[in-house]
């Protein structure tokens, strides 16, 4: 038996975003939440459904899985794979825009519902120890929590680190579920939950059509492609910095030599960006 890796676009949205095995999503909101009593979601409707791309390689038709449960709660569920500029100022702004939109006049206030979004980050993004971070909005000398309508849940991949026999609770087994399971060849003997027990079978590779198949193999190219623009992008800017250091030594009197030492650099390279200029 062979897992698809969770952290996928296609992936992720074919388990948490199925329309016909929802028990998954209910599953791992409670467990990862830590809802109990009243608290605890019975039912979600999934307001942007899993579905494939329109063409082979484009951009999927949904950012997230977004969904909202029998208490008219929203959730917004996203897998964050790389710590790309401006994170946290777009997470703001897509809770706080579910939040307005549920609403069209100012005079319904009182119709507004809980916004509650959880990254699922493949990157350490906080300064707590723990794998999973809760920030709500609170006062800073009492700790009050005057505002209850917004809040933010990160689950911090890499600071998870339990192996298989260390799992016990169901948040754990859900964690190690979504960063392990592509190492994974059975479905451990340790799940009795339905909901779980339902994302290991559409995580099965066996399950998959070679439609989906191809997507997920896309959203992997894709992937590919945009951390090798970044890092080329990166290296140019790197080249440029270097390159002015370099002009600006050379304006102030420094031989060639003197450069290479100074900043560390090869002697041709240096003599070629001065040679370029």
């Amino acid at each position: 038996m062979k897992f698809v890796d969770v952290k996928n676009d296609i992936a992720f949205r074919k388990i948490f975003g199925n329309e016909n095995r929802k028990e998954t999503l209910v599953s791992f909101l409670n467990a990862v939440l830590d809802f109990h009593g009243d608290q605890r979601i019975t039912q979600v409707t999934i307001l942007n459904p899993y579905q494939l791309p329109k063409l082979k390689g484009g951009k999927v038709t949904i950012i997230d899985v977004k969904a909202t449960d029998q208490l008219g709660r929203t959730y917004i569920v996203e897998m964050q794979v790389g710590d790309l500029d401006g994170f946290e100022k777009r997470v703001l702004f897509y809770s706080t825009k579910s939040y307005s939109d549920q609403i069209k006049r100012a005079d319904f206030y009182r119709k507004l519902r809980p916004v509650i979004f959880i990254g699922i980050l493949d990157f350490e993004h906080t300064e707590n120890k723990n794998y999973i971070s809760r920030s709500q909005i609170r006062d800073v000398e009492t700790g009050e929590q005057t505002i209850k309508d917004m809040e933010f849940t990160f689950v911090e991949l890499p600071k998870f680190n339990k192996e298989l026999h260390e799992l016990k609770t169901l948040t754990e087994k859900w964690v190690y579920f979504i960063k392990n399971a592509e190492s994974l060849e059975v479905v451990p003997d340790n799940i009795n939950d339905e909901g779980l027990k339902s994302a290991y079978e559409e995580a099965n590779v066996q399950t998959w059509t070679q439609e989906e198949l191809d997507a997920y193999e896309y959203a992997f190219m894709r992937e590919e492609d945009e951390r090798a623009r970044l890092e080329k992008a990166e290296q140019k800017g790197e080249e440029k910095k270097e390159a002015s250091m370099v002009l600006k030594l050379y304006a102030k009197g420094k031989t060639e030599d003197e450069i290479s030492d100074l900043l560390d650099l090869p002697i041709d390279t240096v003599r070629q960006i001065i040679e370029n200029q």
